[in-house]
């Protein structure tokens, strides 16, 4: 077994590799890949994205980027496009095809059969004197001098090349396109990146009970309606007008004040004027203001009236920390 210190050597060199190796590649930013961009901008079709081996797998990755981003993309293994996958490229696909060889024998199957469907092809390849870089119409040069592996065997450089090189294409594809934070949101309904940028204060007030208490109510009354609704507060309101709120520290804070609550009623104890967000403001926006003052609970209107509670635990249940 290695010494501690030899192997943090190694993942330190490892690391140094491959940050030269994207470093690397900007000089690589050409003519050539301005082309592309503008051609995929303008293309109607997809993006089919092809590779064999290691760079198959980075090639799927950079579909998945694409997809999210904007520009629809599907991933095609340049084995299997010889038995059958072909018939998923339509006429006006783009066809990116990345090979750190360019010469492997899958690829030279493929490359013609491509030019004979008139595809454009653009080649992410790492030898520009290579079958795939002479038969693409346009070149993304992703050339490194080594592997990371001791052995110089192992995709390791090149393959974080081509990674690096697709999310350069992604990005510049994403601001062509102006695509938004909106736009991201639909993309990713899911997760909890995509709810900070869709779900509403409102769509998580619908969920709870909305505890209300008139403005002379008892204390009694006060606490079973908190108790009741979970909520840890309840919101006094006269009619339509929403004139404070009570939360359980407000109930704890009386108790330690007052020996005799006969005759302490809702308004008494309230805070008056709460926070609050209108329904369709993002819930990104309700924990911002929960936690900059230091509260658990906000009451949501619609137009200025009472229309629901949430708690703190209802954004982290989502996720949106």
């Amino acid at each position: 077994m290695k010494s501690k210190k030899s192997i943090i050597q190694e993942a330190v060199s490892t690391l140094n590799l491959e940050a030269h190796a994207i470093l690397g590649l900007i000089k690589n930013i050409d003519e050539d890949f301005v082309k592309v961009v503008e051609l995929i901008v303008k293309s109607e079709g997809r993006v089919i994205v092809t590779g064999i081996g290691k760079s198959a797998i980075i090639a799927q990755k950079i579909v998945a980027t694409f997809n999210s981003t904007g520009t629809p993309a599907i991933f095609m293994h340049a084995a299997d496009a010889v038995h059958g996958d072909l018939g998923m490229i339509q006429r006006n696909d783009v066809v990116i095809c990345l090979s750190k060889s360019g010469n492997t024998p899958e690829i030279k199957v493929l490359t013609p059969l491509l030019k004979q469907t008139g595809n454009i092809i653009i080649g992410m390849v790492g030898e520009l004197n290579s079958e795939l870089a002479l038969q693409a119409d346009f070149v993304l040069n992703t050339y490194v001098e080594k592997e990371a592996c001791p052995h110089n065997l192992a995709p390791t450089t090149s393959t974080t090349a081509q990674l690096a090189m697709g999310d350069a294409l992604a990005i510049c594809l994403l601001n062509a396109r102006n695509f938004n934070e909106e736009d991201f949101g639909k993309f990713h309904p899911g997760g909890a990146l995509g709810k900070r940028l869709y779900l509403k204060t409102g769509d998580l007030a619908v969920r709870n009970a909305k505890p209300s208490i008139h403005p002379d109510a008892s204390i009694k009354d006060v606490i079973v309606e908190i108790s009741q609704n979970r909520l840890g507060a309840t919101v006094v309101i006269d009619g339509n007008d929403i004139l404070g709120i009570i939360t359980d520290g407000d109930i704890r804070r009386m108790l330690e004040q007052h020996s005799n609550l006969t005759d302490i009623t809702a308004k008494d104890i309230m805070t008056q004027n709460p926070k609050h967000l209108d329904k369709e403001v993002l819930a990104v926006q309700a924990l911002e203001l929960i936690k900059g003052n230091n509260i658990t609970q906000l009451l949501i209107t619609d137009s200025n009236k009472y229309f629901g509670m949430i708690h703190l635990h209802d954004l982290l249940q989502e996720g949106i920390i």
